[in-house]
């Protein structure tokens, strides 16, 4: 019979071993960002006057943020809807990098809730981020929702910030 003595640092690593995240977690937060939604995607539409890239359901009034801008501009109006209640911000993360934009606020036409709009320049670093990793996430005091390109989408969020340059 094999007798084995635990010593109080050995016990507490092997509690704390159980804690540990698993490799399959470790491997997914090592992948770069957060999983795409399924059905959600950002969408480029190229008008001569106005480029906009909107996130959401393809064909559906489910957009919960869109940005737009006039061609060669290089300012951004951010688009939110958001609750009642919600602070007149809007505060957007991309692998790190984060900003937040003062909002002007109105009653959403097409939702409940209000419509956020703000402007934001395409060089911002969450905007740069962005650009480079295809997801960009919204937040607020009590959500982060992450709002990721599906794979081979993310050629229009390059297109989109040419276009806006």
């Amino acid at each position: 019979m094999r007798v084995i003595l635990w010593t109080a640092p050995a016990l507490a690593a092997l509690a704390l071993a159980g804690c540990a995240p698993t490799l399959t977690s470790e491997l997914a937060a090592s992948s770069g960002g957060p999983a795409p939604a399924p059905g959600y995607d950002w969408h480029l539409n190229e008008d001569g006057d106005e480029a906009s890239l909107s996130y959401g359901m393809a064909e559906t009034d489910d957009v919960p943020l869109d940005l737009s801008c006039r061609p060669g501009s290089g300012a951004l109006q951010i688009l939110q809807t958001v609750a009642e209640g919600h602070p007149r911000i809007i505060a957007l993360e991309s692998g790190g990098d984060t900003e937040t934009y003062a909002a002007q606020a109105e009653p959403s036409a097409m939702h409940d809730g209000l419509d956020l709009t703000a402007v934001a320049r395409t060089t911002d670093p969450v905007f740069l981020r962005f650009r480079k990793l295809g997801w960009l996430a919204t937040y607020g005091p009590d959500y982060r929702t992450p709002l990721v390109a599906q794979r081979g989408s993310d050629k229009h969020i390059d297109r989109f910030f040419v276009l806006c340059g």
